[in-house]
């Protein structure tokens, strides 16, 4: 016969009773094991250490009315017992560290104490089969004056779930509306971003995994980022801060530092210990914007940070720790990165995990008009007065806006800034067809001035007058090669990128040489082009 074991938590209201009349009251953990024909095997008892007082005399009570019933406590903190998230992933972490054997006991979950909140979990995690076990409600005596019955009844509640599609309803509601947070701050009617954005939700709340969000810069990274943040900090799963750093202005000692700390004395200058970035980050949220741009050794100390959870500050002998989540941002294709030896394979396996590619802005444009009036949103909270479009002026905007030749290069940057001029150059704030059309001509000029940057190749000052007797094809192999020397120190460095695929194949690659004769054909050489003219 299969032992009776009950879960549930000790009532902080209904267990407590007075301690001179308690026994004169309805206590439903006591009256659970005073049940004719429902005897109890074990009690696990979930209690909050801050109740270990009334646990005591619960259990001693128990032990007179029932000796046979062993109780068997469990600590389980909650800052706050009506919290969805924090309930269902305490009760969801305890069932699955429970050992249960379903094969020898039979498993009752107490729904009787407890709030509302901790009720529904119980529901959908039995429900669910985390707990393979039968709910089981207690019901307080019906008194009649003279009577000193207080054990009252109970019910063991078959799962059938047509029976409790109010309560099922109402948890889907409470969650939809924590998860509403990240999507209203992003002003988007795509359906591709917005299922993208659903999903981020999803993984934000349910997953600690490193978060890799790419796309052009301007595309929003950052915001998200923050975003997703304080989605998990309104779900107590963040109590630490959001840290941002920008890796693109972090360069060789002061990367190291900046990210890791460093001890006093471990170079020149470094006068007093220093804690880092991803020490600042404990408990929170670190933001690392391009980390394409990250040195190979600060990538492997990242790794070893985001699996350990410790690194290595500089000129220290003892490691750090910090218990951070990682979002990474980067306008690079790290794929390709990986290919030429720029980006470390095992970090990027680590952060490929959730990867989430976020459009430019010439790709959303159903999305301008909306962002058009959030930013005027954001421009009047921040500078403390209205601002705003009349109907003719924000048609031709619009019209501008949405064409098909319209660049936003700078993607939401551009148009954010677009709208902080519109605004302030306003006529008593309001944005009439002058102000927009003057606006309009400024990016026209802007993105002119971009593209034409763009397309200068650098070549002319380079060669000189030679560069016009090269085809197109050899210029646009040469202006790629001098940009890939740019970043490089050394003509085998250089050589390693730009034959990162075909040196496999070689029994003895020489990278240098092969650069080298490939410039010589255009009278070049490495220090030549090293260093823009």
């Amino acid at each position: 016969m299969r032992r009776r074991v009950v879960l549930g938590f000790l009532g902080t209201t209904l267990d407590a009773g007075r301690t001179d009349d308690r026994w004169q009251r309805w206590r439903p953990t006591v009256a659970l094991c005073q049940q004719p024909g429902l005897f109890v095997d074990r009690l696990d008892l979930l209690v909050d250490p801050r109740n270990d007082v009334l646990a005591d005399r619960i259990t001693g009570d128990i032990e007179t009315v029932s000796p046979a019933t062993m109780v068997r406590r469990h600590a389980l903190p909650l800052r706050d017992p009506w919290d969805f998230s924090e309930v269902y992933s305490a009760l969801h972490g305890f069932a699955k560290a429970y050992d249960f054997d379903p094969e020898r006991e039979d498993y009752l979950v107490n729904i009787t104490t407890g709030t509302h909140v901790a009720q529904i979990c119980w529901f959908l995690l039995t429900e669910a089969g985390y707990v393979p076990g039968r709910l089981l409600q207690l019901s307080p005596p019906k008194r009649r004056e003279g009577e000193t019955d207080f054990v009252g009844s109970h019910n063991v509640i078959d799962l059938d779930l047509s029976r409790y599609d109010a309560i099922a309803t109402r948890f889907a509601a409470e969650r939809a509306e924590a998860t509403s947070h990240l999507k209203s701050g992003i002003a988007t009617l795509s359906p591709a971003f917005n299922r993208m954005i659903d999903e981020i939700e999803k993984v934000a709340l349910r997953s600690r995994a490193p978060v890799l969000l790419t796309g052009p810069t301007g595309a929003g990274k950052s915001q998200l980022a923050r975003r997703i943040y304080e989605l998990k900090q309104a779900q107590h799963q963040v109590t630490g801060k959001f840290v941002e750093v920008n890796c693109a202005t972090l360069r060789g000692d002061q990367a190291m530092s900046t990210l890791f700390g460093h001890v006093r004395g471990a170079f020149t200058g470094a006068l007093a210990d220093r804690a880092g970035l991803m020490k600042a980050a404990d408990k929170g949220v670190l933001f690392l914007d391009e980390i394409g741009e990250l040195g190979l050794d600060e990538q492997a100390m990242c790794l070893r940070a985001i699996e350990e959870k410790r690194f290595l500050p500089v000129g220290a002998d003892r490691d750090s720790v910090s218990d951070f989540q990682l979002i990474a941002g980067t306008n690079r294709d790290l794929g390709v990165e990986v290919a030429r030896g720029r980006f470390r394979e095992d970090l990027y396996a680590r952060l490929n995990l959730w990867s989430f590619d976020l459009p430019p802005l010439a790709a959303r444009r159903e999305d301008i008009a909306p962002n058009l009036d959030y930013e005027l949103a954001r421009f009047s909270e921040r500078e403390g007065r209205k601002a705003s479009f009349n109907a003719e002026a924000k048609a031709l905007y619009l019209a501008f806006a949405t064409a098909p030749d319209a660049a936003w290069r700078g993607n939401f940057r551009d148009l954010s800034a677009s709208v902080t001029r519109m605004a302030t150059l306003a006529p008593n704030g309001r944005i009439d067809e002058d102000t927009a059309r003057a606006e309009i001509a400024r990016l026209r000029r802007l993105w002119r001035a971009t593209a034409a940057e763009a397309s200068d190749d650098g070549l002319d000052a380079l060669l000189g007058p030679t560069a016009a007797d090269l085809d197109l094809f050899d210029r646009v192999q040469l202006a790629t090669v001098v940009a890939v020397c740019r970043r490089h120190r050394s003509l085998s460095a250089a050589g390693r990128e730009l034959f990162a695929a075909s040196r496999t194949r070689k029994a003895s690659a020489n990278d240098a040489d092969r650069l080298r004769k490939y410039l010589a054909r255009f009278g070049l050489d490495f220090d030549a082009v090293a260093a823009p003219p």
